[in-house]
């Protein structure tokens, strides 16, 4: 299989890309979504990308245009969306738009490999009810994507000063 690693934190892309060297894949990197599309475009038979690992928030883009526009590219590819960040909402979306699976970081290369394995758009959800909290996290992500990561649209849908919504954001997501 030949991977493709799409993370703007390029320690643990390469960490990864040398994992899954050992274990007799091919593996590249790209920080953006123009190296992954030129990855993609670049790399042809047997040296074809197979499989993506993107990451949903990137310095300046959100994974899951990427994601659309990885698959408009090339809709056969295997992507699985990796997130520190994760939410139902932006689960749901990642496999509307053609994700195999959405993981939450920190994720090994075991679990990984494993979610390329395992039934496609599976998305892990646990039967114990969210705390209000992660029901919180979950809305404002819902609202920042419908609003295409605008934060002062966002704010205003949801009725909080601008800056709070930022300081809300910059804070790690909660446990269910």
């Amino acid at each position: 299989m030949n991977y493709l690693l799409v993370d703007d934190d390029g320690v643990f892309s390469e960490v990864l890309a040398r994992v899954l060297q050992r274990r007799g894949q091919q593996a590249v990197t790209a920080r953006n979504g123009a190296e992954a599309i030129s990855q993609i475009q670049n790399r042809l038979g047997d040296q074809a990308i197979d499989r993506v690992v993107l990451d949903l928030k990137l310095e300046q883009e959100s994974g899951l245009s990427i994601l659309q526009q990885l698959q408009a590219l090339k809709p056969s590819l295997e992507v699985v969306i990796l997130t520190g960040y994760s939410s139902i909402s932006t689960a749901v979306e990642a496999i509307k738009l053609g994700a195999t699976h959405y993981l939450c970081k920190p994720a090994g290369v075991d679990e990984i490999i494993a979610a390329f394995d395992s039934s496609a758009g599976e998305v892990d959800v646990q039967d114990s009810p969210p705390s209000v909290n992660r029901l919180e996290w979950e809305h404002i992500q819902k609202v920042l994507n419908q609003n295409d990561g605008n934060i002062s649209a966002t704010a205003k849908i949801l009725g909080m000063h601008r800056r709070t919504l930022q300081r809300k954001l910059q804070k790690r997501p909660v446990k269910q």
